[in-house]
């Protein structure tokens, strides 16, 4: 079933034939980048503020999208890019690849659809960590969360998230899609919400586990998490968790925990699979009703095809679609705004900051109907 077309639903807005994939060509770029997480560039920040980057939906331009989102992630010197899902579109040919290959069939489509991301959206951010999430595109069919994981598992056992998944189990071995890491007392969790039995129960038992963990840790100061899918009763209920009743379910259990966090600690979630920017998406009846309003933000922007808001869009703090972009979240140094420590605010990627190779690969033509159109009416 495809997930990603539902009619779904504007944070503050600063503009600011190639030859054939092989999987293998990313290897270098990679264990140079493993090596510098490692080191200094994952080394504890000093007493000054820091900054990370976050987006989802990066099929259909992505390819043309991702680029200026590494290059703005670079000059901002952020300490990682977070990617929450959506990577290409894999139910049809995505409109970056069919532009350079107007008549490959769908088979050689679908074996080069995430080589194709390797090199042409995760590459462009260089030593830049690239954190990822599974989005429900990575599930449709043939895809399955099993190649996924094992086409990605670079990534998502990267040394940070190992060790952590290690300091947590010591006999835990396995990778998953699913994993959390911490810096400078910020746990960031990354979960797993791409198809409708999740979160399952073992899902669940890890992340009772890490909140718990969190609460008792006085070394963890706020956390975050994120996800493809928003949880339950946001302002983009249409189209998220509440789709299926055990999703829901799941989701709303999800909610709870992180509102026990709240109680003590500063939690903010992030999501995407609609394709807009939207601040304030759990200042809802509901949740006033049920437990309290946690920071939530859709952050859908980094390629793929934009929807129309939807109708609980004035609702929101921010909200606004048509539009490519990345939440920028900055961090305070330790013992400052101890009660709102992360800052969050969308950043904007327009046509005018394309890569010139970008550019010379695609063609002003082609990157003009990215922007331009590559929307919903």
């Amino acid at each position: 079933m495809m997930r990603g077309t539902m009619t779904p639903s504007r944070i503050r807005n600063k503009p600011l034939k190639p030859p054939k994939f092989n999987i293998r060509f990313c290897r270098p770029v990679l264990v140079v980048a493993a090596a510098l997480w490692a080191s200094a560039v994952w080394a504890k920040p000093a007493d000054a503020a820091w900054s990370f980057t976050v987006s989802g939906d990066s099929r259909n331009c992505g390819d043309v999208v991702m680029p200026s989102i590494a290059a703005a992630t670079r000059a901002l010197h952020a300490a990682f890019y977070w990617h929450l899902g959506d990577l290409r579109a894999i139910y049809d040919f995505d409109d970056d690849y069919r532009s350079l290959h107007p008549t490959a069939p769908i088979i050689e489509y679908l074996n080069a659809a995430w080589p194709d991301f390797q090199r042409s959206q995760i590459e462009p951010f260089g030593d830049t960590p690239f954190f990822l999430g599974i989005g429900n595109h990575e599930t449709i069919v043939p895809k399955t969360r099993e190649e996924f994981t094992r086409t990605f598992a670079d990534w998502l056992n990267a040394p940070v998230i190992r060790d952590q998944r290690l300091a947590d189990d010591p006999h835990d071995h396995q990778i998953k899609t699913y994993y959390h890491w911490v810096r400078d007392g910020v746990d960031f969790i990354t979960l797993d919400n791409a198809t409708p039995d999740q979160f399952d129960a073992a899902q669940m038992k890890w992340l009772k586990s890490v909140l718990q963990n969190d609460q008792r840790n006085a070394d963890i100061r706020a956390v975050v998490v994120g996800m493809h899918e928003a949880l339950p009763e946001s302002l983009a209920r249409a189209h998220s968790m509440d789709d299926f009743p055990a999703a829901e379910a799941a989701g709303l259990e999800a909610y709870a925990q992180l509102l026990d966090v709240q109680k003590i600690k500063p939690v903010y979630v992030l999501a995407s699979h609609s394709h807009y920017v939207m601040e304030g998406i759990f200042d809802t009846p509901y949740w006033r009703e049920h437990g309290g309003v946690l920071p939530g933000w859709i952050i859908g922007t980094g390629g793929a095809f934009r929807y129309a808001l939807p109708a609980s869009a004035p609702q929101a703090k921010f909200a606004k679609t048509h539009v490519y972009g990345y939440l920028l979240g900055t961090v305070s140094p330790r013992g400052k705004n101890v009660q709102d420590p992360i800052w969050f605010e969308f950043k904007e990627v327009t046509e005018a900051m394309t890569p010139p190779d970008v550019l010379a690969r695609y063609g002003s033509a082609f990157v003009h109907r990215c922007h331009q159109d590559n929307a919903q009416d």
